[in-house]
């Protein structure tokens, strides 16, 4: 069996590299470049030589075939262009996802096999098993990874059963402090390589600056939301009603994310004898019944995302000895304008850095951004009304699933754990499945959900399947 291991320089291909040479497979690694530019980026140019550099190094050491490939024309077509389109739009995409659905295990795959490859192997911290359907079928699944401080699985969530028959990670069973000391044991050149960050084959950037290679920078005003807006709001008034008459025990729903600090860190649960059904409650805080009988408009409502339509007049005043004529906006009850921005398409709900405003007790956060009116909306505080949502909705185009033979019938309900971003504590939530779409309705409201993030649902720790919100 003739394996292709994905080198990209890291410490974790290395070591899956390394664990696969010595289990006697025939092994040859390839490292694909993907990017050019050095816009926007923080490390300065030509970080991928260095990459590539380290990389056959590593396959020199181990004694494995070392080969490059140029994958720029495809990932700036399929990766970068959707990214910016994205972002054009007011959405938040994840690159990497695509990445792997598109390069990894498309555009690379296809070329290891040009190669003779039967699988490609990558340093994800994940695992995959299989099983014989009754149908004589082979049924391929993705586990979280051992580690789950390191879990990888949320990256992998757009793959399909083909793309997994030919997928192997030799390195999801084991802890990062283990691959670390195997990679020194073997004095791979990058034992001690720092672990890469930012968007995958780009690296670290500043985003405004990465983005206004294609996305034109346009001031715009920065609004602060108050909590008054959302006592007077209909909008979000009509959800509260009708989060309100779902509960099991008839209490209020609630509707504020919880927060316990910036260093609180929340471990995901799989694997932990007590939580072997798959979430941290029994039941849902929701009564089934109740979510069943709700109209696809109530569940439409609950899942849109909150319209801010504050309106701000100017008036007149005199200043000064000489009483000069100034403009000024008048006072608004529900927000007030406190600074300006370059462009919506830059901020992402639940930001928190990058918008200049100071004068508060509290952080500010993105709460919203209108793309068209090119605004940007804030509130202050961790606990703002405006970060927390408690349902979202996947279109039924974006509905993925990984494991076919478990899809959802229409009408149905099932309980399953949802992360909406990597390292995100898994979340208990229902999904319900109507012609409109699949709703996602958790049990406790979820901070700073934005529109492009994919949502990834999980039965103990097997990933089910995902899709765009």
């Amino acid at each position: 069996m003739k394996i292709c291991v994905g080198l990209s320089g890291g410490v974790d291909s290395s070591v899956a590299a390394l664990l696969l040479k010595q289990q006697g497979y025939d092994v040859f690694a390839m490292f694909m470049q993907n990017w050019h530019d050095t816009e926007g980026t923080l490390h300065g140019d030509c970080e991928w030589e260095e990459d590539r550099f380290v990389a056959e190094m590593v396959a020199r050491k181990i004694g494995i075939p070392f080969y490059f490939i140029d994958l720029s024309h495809e990932y700036r077509q399929r990766v970068v262009d959707y990214m910016f389109d994205e972002y054009a739009r007011g959405r938040t995409p994840n690159p990497d996802v695509l990445c792997n659905r598109e390069i990894k295990f498309d555009a690379f795959l296809n070329a290891a096999r040009r190669l003779g490859a039967d699988f490609v192997a990558t340093g994800h911290y994940c695992r995959k098993d299989a099983f014989t359907a009754t149908d004589g079928r082979t049924v391929y699944r993705i586990l979280a990874g051992e580690d789950s401080g390191k879990d990888q699985s949320y990256f992998l969530c757009q793959l399909t059963q083909e793309q997994l028959a030919q997928a192997l990670f030799p390195i999801g069973d084991l802890d990062k402090a283990e691959v670390r000391r195997l990679a020194a044991g073997a004095d791979l050149p990058s034992a001690d390589k720092k672990d890469s960050q930012g968007i995958c084959f780009v690296g670290k950037v500043d985003l405004p600056v990465f983005l206004q290679q294609k996305l034109a920078s346009v001031e715009g005003d920065v609004v602060e939301v108050f909590d008054a807006w959302y006592a007077d709001n209909p909008q979000y008034q009509r959800k509260r009603e009708i989060l309100d008459s779902l509960t099991v025990d008839g209490c209020p729903a609630r509707m504020v994310t919880d927060y316990t600090g910036d260093n609180d860190v929340r471990r995901s649960v799989h694997g932990v004898p007590e939580h072997e059904r798959g979430c941290d409650r029994a039941r849902s805080v929701y009564d089934l019944d109740k979510v069943r009988a709700l109209s696809d408009e109530d569940l439409k409502a609950l899942a849109a995302p909150l319209a801010y339509d504050l309106e701000f007049e100017t008036e007149v005043y005199r200043s000064g000895k000489k009483h000069l004529k100034k403009t000024r906006w008048k006072p608004h009850p529900y927000g007030v304008i406190v600074g300006r921005h370059e462009g919506a398409q830059f901020y992402t709900i639940g930001q928190r850095k990058g918008l200049g405003v100071g004068g508060h007790a509290h952080p500010l956060f993105v709460i919203g951004t209108d793309i068209v009116r090119n605004r940007v909306y804030v509130g202050e505080g961790h606990t703002h009304k405006g970060l927390s949502s408690s349902c979202v909705r996947i279109a039924p185009e974006d509905i993925h699933w990984i494991r076919e033979d478990l899809r959802m019938e229409l009408g149905q309900i099932r309980r399953y754990r949802v992360r909406v971003r990597y390292r995100q504590p898994l979340q208990d939530a229902l999904l319900i499945l109507r012609s409109s779409g699949l709703y996602i309705l958790f049990d406790d409201p979820q901070r700073g959900v934005s529109a492009g993030q994919f949502a990834v649902w999980y039965d103990r720790d097997e990933m089910i399947g995902s899709g765009v919100l």
